[in-house]
């Protein structure tokens, strides 16, 4: 994944049952160290969201991007496991519940790619 004019930044977990939490505070944190401090519980939300889906997917670990443009945060979870058939969308209305202005989902050879935008 490519990220250009915007600050970034990105991690890999383990694909295990603890890393949704540990996804919740590598994204919180990294929001607080760009000053963003109102969207606390709704980054939260939706990077559980996500990286539980990806976790869900089987691959042995999951990617975690975030990036911040206009006050707004970029939250992408991808699965690492290649194979999968098209996209499972159930995942975006969960998303939209949870405080997403724009969510997605897409199958690559990869794996499968999930993304939600806040604001901030």
């Amino acid at each position: 994944m490519l990220v250009r004019n915007r600050r970034s930044a990105n991690w890999s977990l383990e694909a295990a049952a603890w890393s949704p939490k540990k996804a919740c505070t590598n994204v919180v944190r990294q929001l607080h160290d760009w000053g963003y401090r109102e969207a606390d519980q709704a980054a939260e939300n939706l990077t559980k969201a996500l990286v539980r889906a990806a976790v869900a997917d089987g691959g042995r670990r999951v990617s975690l991007h975030l990036a911040d443009q206009n006050r707004q945060a970029l939250i992408v979870a991808l699965s690492h496991r290649p194979g999968l058939a098209v996209a499972d969308t159930a995942v975006l209305a969960e998303l939209t519940s949870l405080g997403a202005v724009s969510c997605g989902t897409d199958t690559a050879e990869d794996g499968r790619r999930m993304w939600a935008v806040i604001d901030l």
